[in-house]
């Protein structure tokens, strides 16, 4: 089944993308410019919100590994 159509597998593509784009823009600041236009605006803000909601995203992602390995 596609993670469109899934829901838990939708929840889990944004919490990873939420972390990568976290992780990317402390690796490579240059690659989140302010440009807030397009799929690039949309990993920048992706970035912002993993930055921000840090302890909610990685509580998060410990509830999805939880629930991947044991339901």
């Amino acid at each position: 089944m596609s993670a469109l159509f899934d829901f838990k597998s939708l929840l889990q593509v944004i919490v990873l993308m939420i972390c990568t784009c976290t992780y990317l823009k402390a690796q490579f600041p240059k690659l989140f410019t302010e440009k807030k236009e397009g799929f690039m605006g949309l990993l920048w803000k992706m970035a912002r919100i993993g930055e921000r909601l840090s302890p909610y995203v990685s509580a998060c992602c410990f509830i999805m590994a939880i629930t991947t390995l044991f339901f």
